[in-house]
């Protein structure tokens, strides 16, 4: 028999490639989402014998209690938030009771129901803008949020890291992901590999803004690797602990992405802008998850970049521009 895990948000674009992942390793699966984005990322999985599925949302206090009344977990992995600053920044009285509200009670009903594995899905953009800009940034380097989005994730690592009382039955792991692209069964085309690549497949001139700042980025299809790599450790090796999730050598500036996609489109219309709304800039060290659980990225930027120009040009999608393909 697999563990039965508990998603959170198992509908989003993270959450649906994260589900058919774990499936697919033997799991069996519990999604709760709201489907504030549609159900479709789900259908892929809808007929698997390990799959089940509860539309309820995180803010309502009766909707956590319920799923544990009715299923014993060995683990939680919690997705769902209000993801990405400009949402955040759109809706912040509901970012902060899903962010770290509806979270927190999440906490402390795995806690109570003695679910022993508990895997929350933090961010690099915590790191803010790095103090030496010829640097990296770690687990260990001071966090400098610089969005509401990365404040709440900040406050609530800071909850189960250093406020709850430790207990040697219970493993909390928090996994900050660099930024993300590829392809899911719920498309976003705000994220920047996957906006700048439709862009300019699609024959149109981009403006790029900050295109000298740092950002880690990873395919989604790994956040899936990772968060079953951490699920199957030694909890020794990942309780009350805080990993990287991504590789070193996937550091890039934008002006760095804008160049690989011109290997595959040569003629890009590009106009770099100044502005100053998003001063994140940080490059991140990957070594911790790599030399402590043996966490190897299996798709690299260019990897990215092929498989959205192909769905761009191969026209899977009708309407690549729906409002839906965004969070914001």
């Amino acid at each position: 028999m697999g563990r039965n895990i508990l998603i959170t948000g198992g509908a989003g674009y993270v959450g649906s490639v994260v589900t058919g992942a774990l499936l697919s390793r033997g799991y069996n699966i519990v999604v709760v989402d709201n489907l504030s984005f549609g159900g479709e990322g789900l259908l892929g999985v809808w007929h698997h014998p390990n799959f089940k599925f509860v539309k309820g949302d995180l803010t309502d206090k009766t909707t956590i209690p319920s799923l544990f009344n009715d299923n014993q977990f060995d683990g939680v992995v919690h997705l769902a938030a209000i993801v990405g600053d400009p949402a955040c920044a759109k809706q912040p009285d509901l970012a902060r009771k899903i962010n770290l509200e509806a979270s927190t009670h999440l906490l402390e009903e795995a806690i109570k129901r003695k679910t022993p594995r508990f895997i929350f899905a933090s961010t690099c953009s915590n790191y803010g803008k790095m103090a030496d800009p010829n640097g990296y940034v770690d687990e260990n380097s001071p966090l400098a949020p610089v969005s509401l989005y990365a404040e709440l994730k900040v406050k609530f690592e800071s909850v189960f890291l250093k406020e709850i009382k430790k207990d040697e039955q219970f493993s909390p792991t928090a996994l900050r992901f660099a930024t993300v692209y590829g392809l899911s069964p719920r498309m976003r085309f705000d994220l920047t590999v996957n906006e700048f690549t439709k862009e300019f497949a699609l024959g149109r001139k981009l403006e790029v803004f900050g295109e000298k700042f740092w950002r880690p980025y990873c395919h989604v299809y790994d956040f899936g690797r990772a968060i079953d790599l951490v699920l199957n450790a030694d909890a020794k090796k990942v309780a009350y602990n805080v990993f990287n999730v991504g590789d070193t050598s996937e550091n890039y500036q934008k002006q760095m992405i804008v160049d690989e996609i011109k290997k595959l489109i040569p003629i890009l219309q590009v106009h770099y802008v100044s502005r100053n709304d998003d001063p994140r800039d940080y490059r991140v060290s990957f070594e911790k998850i790599k030399k402590e659980l043996g966490f190897q990225i299996s798709r690299r930027l260019p990897d990215g970049i092929r498989e959205v120009k192909n769905l761009i040009d191969q026209k899977i999608l009708l309407n690549p521009d729906d409002a839906k393909y965004k969070n914001s």
